[in-house]
């Protein structure tokens, strides 16, 4: 909940504002980046070689579980 003093216009007007910034300085990015660079350093520690279509698929997967993790802590269930 925000402070309406500190915030005059609504809800949906925050949220809008929050949301453009959050895309201007482009955290969608960043957090894809941290997950590519997790991603690339393990696979790198497990010696494997996978197909093009496999380093996807798994790369996916793996930031779909991640980012549900994430969704739950924020519905706040973990």
């Amino acid at each position: 909940m925000f402070n309406s003093y500190q915030f005059s216009g609504s809800y949906d007007d925050l949220l809008k504002l929050m949301t453009r910034r959050a895309q201007q300085n482009k955290v969608d990015d960043q957090i894809f980046e941290i997950l590519k660079q997790f991603f690339d350093m393990e696979l790198g520690k497990e010696n494997m070689v996978l197909s093009r279509p496999e380093r996807i698929r798994l790369f996916r997967e793996i930031t779909k579980a991640i980012m549900t993790a994430v969704l739950g802590k924020i519905g706040g269930t973990k």
